[in-house]
């Protein structure tokens, strides 16, 4: 298996940031691997498909570079390149500008991560040359412009939902119970160890160096680096946020409840708390919470403590609520 050595520096310091270079990056993996994981994914799938495959025919030779940099193993590291988060109270880089870098890596750089993709050896003759970068941005600026941006807004509340998730698990449970799970053959094994893939590859020692956790809403995941100063670990967020709002609040429902106070009681299908709820409506905290008052004096909300946090969830009438008006 292969896992990482953790300083306790770096575990301390590590942290969750949503970046929008790594959801495109996401989204361009579920296009070329045309696989969904569940129903939102195959309507996706069924929405941008044929014009990605209509871009490809069009461009064969950025294809090419696609479809190396995108091993079944392994993702190539500029393509897969850990975020550059922003620094403390200021605001999270644009996808301009994560894309930027993308474009700036050299040319020899670019060719070695393809060989390493496509196991070594010589690169095609099609891919040897010094616009490889270049080529692989513009695919990926296209999968963002067309297929991520229109949903940007929704996709944003579910990873920051994700992230707000995730941070309270390791307030409860400490980092076993944030990260196991987080992906397939992810474990904290302890003694400052994480696994990061089931594969025979040899341990990696951190150092000192910034470790981030990456939330996609695809259901794709891959390590990213800039050795020695940062890593990432890229992970499909929770499935049951994943999902959450792609249904439209029922008629009956938001006619008897009002919209808002609807799309509230839909998500309460399993705890969320507050501020999860925010994330994932874009009402504001006011208004969850004054949904949420209503809803518990009729019955239809319980709430509960889960260490620190605050969890609502639908009773059983408000269970029967949802169904009926379905």
């Amino acid at each position: 298996m292969g896992w990482w050595q953790i300083s306790a520096d770096t575990l301390a310091g590590s942290r969750f940031v949503v970046s929008p270079l790594a959801e495109a990056v996401a989204s361009l993996l579920l296009l070329e691997r045309a696989a969904a994981a569940h129903p939102g994914e195959r309507a996706w799938l069924a929405e941008h498909l044929p014009a990605y495959r209509r871009r490809a025919a069009e461009d064969p030779v950025s294809a090419l570079v696609i479809r190396s940099a995108l091993a079944p193993r392994w993702t190539a590291d500029f393509l897969g390149a850990a975020p550059v988060p922003a620094p403390p109270g200021r605001p999270a880089p644009a996808f301009a500008e994560e894309l930027a870098r993308m474009r700036a890596t050299p040319p020899d750089q670019a060719r070695a991560d393809l060989a390493v993709t496509l196991g070594g050896g010589p690169l095609p003759a099609a891919l040897d040359r010094d616009d490889l970068a270049d080529r692989a941005a513009d695919v990926v600026a296209w999968v963002w412009t067309h297929t991520v941006l229109p949903d940007w807004p929704r996709r944003r509340r579910v990873l920051e939902a994700d992230v707000v998730a995730r941070t309270a698990h390791l307030g409860r449970g400490g980092w076993a119970e944030a990260l196991n799970g987080m992906r397939p053959g992810i474990r904290w094994l302890g003694e400052s160890r994480l696994q990061i893939n089931a594969y025979d590859n040899p341990p990696r020692e951190l150092g000192r160096a910034e470790l981030l956790f990456v939330p996609v809403t695809p259901n794709q995941c891959w390590v990213g680096w800039d050795i020695p100063r940062r890593y990432a670990l890229v992970y499909p967020c929770s499935g049951a946020l994943t999902d959450a709002g792609r249904g439209p609040v029922p008629t009956a429902l938001g006619a008897l409840l009002g919209a808002a106070r609807a799309a509230v009681l839909v998500l309460l299908a399993s705890p969320l708390s507050t501020t999860q709820l925010v994330a994932l409506t874009g009402q504001g905290l006011g208004s969850v919470g004054r949904h949420l008052r209503v809803l518990r004096d009729a019955g239809l909300v319980r709430r509960r403590r889960a260490g620190r946090s605050v969890l609502y969830v639908r009773t059983e009438a408000g269970d029967v609520l949802v169904r009926s008006a379905s």
